[in-house]
């Protein structure tokens, strides 16, 4: 009888396919692993890797050169580069002085305060900035964010220099934010403003934006604080008596000019040049034509006088006590935290059609330096801008020296060209504003992600609808909010699937997304597509029993039995990167349950940290037995199946 069984034995290994060894990951030390999991955190990106092997001398000058990417490029900076760079500093500038005045007055400033933006903050980005495209400046999201939160509890016109004061301290406290998140490398909190957050948001800021405009677009007087929907219609139609028909025809012709020469340049890219002179040129012939007219005394208003020179100092109105304190960390928390994922978004979008690296830590310390300087020299809050950045790589922008160049031309604005912009009228800059963030409204966008994910749409819904209806922090708030909710979701409810066979191969499919898998009978395999913790445990424990229930149950009813053939549950956790103590037990938990069902539970493929943390757990082998661990579904299905048609010879 023994030879017999040997010889059966010999035959059942035979007709088993190899199976490989599950082993631990190599020992390392706690430390080891902290500083690993440290540096993955917080230093993805390695940027010491740079000095590595370097002499001392080399590494004081790459160390200079991280610091102020300009003594990177500018000792090689040629003649060839600065003829590219001042055609497209030029082209900037004659886009950014009439957005400068426009934006600060959505933001209820002066409107000096949106040159001054224009001028400090370009110089300091293009010292520390690593893209050579963005174009730096006032944006109009963080403008009217900036102006309606302030304007919650200060009015700009009964206590303008409070107001002013309040904004001065909202940049600096956004600067801090921005720097202290390139410092700390804690850029991935803004990865928390998904691209369905920050497309229905943007859409539904330009739609807010462009019915501020209608005050100056009909010449109202008397027009509402608030910045819904409702109560800005409501203010206009109320206020019908106020509408200027003057106001009304300029407005009109201008808006549309402005929209033409939009549409010309978004048709034919080579004539950018079209769209980026318009607003210029808009301010200049509405200016003659007013102080031709006289029209300021039928209907039309105007900006008035502006102050003449250079950036006054203004770090002697930051406020950092009294009960204005909360607001103004408020508002730089929520500016600065938008302005800088769009300064980070468009900045990398450049890069990548240029084929460099922008590096989103080094711009997030370049944008937040940048206002911190800024708040101290008159200056609001700022980032890159998408439409000048846009002009800025169409115009042939080689190096950040565009900014420079730009910077230069509104400092020669400030001392020498503010008296020309007195007659000004405040409904081209309404057209302006307007035309600026039309852009800002992407259909197609929208489209896609209905077409690709329903839930994001819904958070993008949420956004727009948010900020129309409600405030734009609150709106923006909302979207955040069920944002993480849905990523809360994806961890306490971790996708389970069954997998078969697919026919003449070792490998397992979901069957739900590969028709023709097939169940292997008497065996349920299951994959785990997410990492265990405290969270999910529950969940899963619960979510795998029903499983085995469902299955039993259907394969009884389809073998017309009292009882099912189901003999063997098979986890795979190849996508189960982490797991916790919570996510070890469960394990224990489902083996247990199994047994009781008469069932025999084996993992397959736990990975690095999972396997080692089952080892330290399971010290009497009971769950990491060598029939119990394979390295593949197909490995497990064969040695199981094996071991199943040997029993019953043997027992003879």
């Amino acid at each position: 009888m023994e030879p017999n069984a040997s010889n059966l034995h010999s035959h059942c290994v035979e007709i088993t396919m190899e199976v490989h060894k599950v082993v631990p990951p190599p020992h390392r030390s706690t430390f080891q692993k902290f500083k690993t999991r440290l540096k993955e955190t917080f230093f993805p990106d390695d940027p010491l890797r740079q000095f590595k092997g370097q002499p001392p001398k080399r590494k004081w000058i790459l160390g200079a050169q991280y610091v102020f990417p300009i003594l990177q490029w500018g000792p090689n900076y040629s003649l060839k580069l600065f003829k590219s760079d001042i055609v497209s500093g030029l082209t900037i500038a004659s886009l950014a002085i009439p957005q400068g005045i426009s934006y600060a007055k959505l933001a209820n400033l002066p409107p000096i305060v949106g040159l001054y933006s224009s001028f400090v903050p370009p110089l300091v980005y293009a010292a520390l900035g690593s893209s050579r495209d963005l174009a730096v400046g006032p944006v109009s999201i963080a403008s009217l964010i900036l102006g309606s939160m302030l304007r919650q509890e200060v009015s700009p016109s009964k206590d303008p220099i409070l107001f002013l004061q309040l904004a001065f301290s909202s940049t600096f406290f956004a600067g801090v934010v921005q720097a202290s998140l390139g410092i700390l490398r804690l850029g991935f909190i803004i990865d928390f403003l998904s691209k369905a957050t920050l497309i229905g948001f943007m859409a539904g800021a330009a739609i807010i934006v462009s019915l501020q405009q209608l005050k100056a677009l009909l010449g109202i007087t008397h027009f509402t604080k608030q910045m819904g929907l409702v109560p800005v219609l409501s203010s206009v139609f109320h206020n019908t008596a106020e509408w200027s028909w003057q106001t009304i025809v300029m407005g009109f012709c201008f808006l549309s000019l402005l929209l033409l020469a939009r549409h010309v340049s978004m048709k034919k890219p080579n004539l950018f040049w079209v769209s980026a002179g318009a607003p210029l040129a808009s301010v200049i012939i509405s200016t003659l034509l007013v102080f031709a007219f006289k029209a300021q005394h039928h209907g039309i208003s105007i900006i008035g006088k502006l102050q003449e020179g250079l950036n006054p100092p203004s770090w002697n109105m930051l406020h950092f006590h009294g009960s204005y304190l909360g607001l103004v960390m408020k508002t730089g928390l929520v500016t600065g935290i938008i302005s800088l994922t769009e300064g980070i978004a468009v900045g990398r979008t450049f890069a990548a059609l240029k084929g460099y690296k922008v590096d989103g830590n080094k711009e997030m310390m370049a944008i937040g330096l940048m206002n911190i300087v800024g708040s101290s020299t008159s200056c609001y809050v700022t980032t890159g801008a998408f439409s000048r950045s846009a002009v800025n790589h169409n115009a042939g922008a080689k190096t950040a020296a565009s900014n420079i160049i730009m910077a230069v031309t509104v400092m020669v604005t400030l001392l020498f060209l503010m008296p020309l912009f007195q007659y000004t009228p405040n409904v081209v800059l309404g057209a302006i504003i307007v035309t600026a963030v039309v852009g800002l409204i992407d259909l197609p966008a929208a489209y896609q992600i209905w077409k690709i994910d329903k839930f994001d749409f819904i958070v993008l819904l949420c956004a727009f609808l948010g900020v129309i209806f409600i405030s734009v922090q609150q709106g923006l708030a909302i979207a955040v909010g069920i944002s993480i909710f849905k990523i809360l979701l994806q961890v306490t409810r971790p996708r389970t699937g069954m997998l078969g066979n697919i026919p003449g191969t070792d490998i397992y499919r979901n069957i739900h997304h590969y028709k023709d898998g097939m169940k292997v009978p008497g065996f349920l395999i299951l994959s785990i597509d997410a990492s265990i913790n405290f969270a999910n445990t529950t969940y899963l424990n619960e979510r795998i029993l029903r499983w085995v229930e469902e299955y039993e149950a259907q394969d009884a009813e389809e073998e017309g039995k009292k009882h099912s053939s189901l003999q063997f549950v098979i986890l795979d956790l190849s996508a189960v990167s982490t797991i916790d103590t919570s996510g070890v037990s469960i394990f224990s938990d489902l083996k247990k349950a199994l047994e009781k069902k008469g069932l025999e539970m084996a993992l397959v493929n736990p990975v690095g940290e999972v396997m080692e943390k089952l080892q330290r757990w399971d010290e009497g082998r009971d769950i990491l037995r060598p029939d119990s661990v394979y390295l593949t579904v197909g490995e497990a299905v064969a040695s199981l199946s094996s071991a199943v048609k040997c029993q019953p010879s043997n027992r003879a």
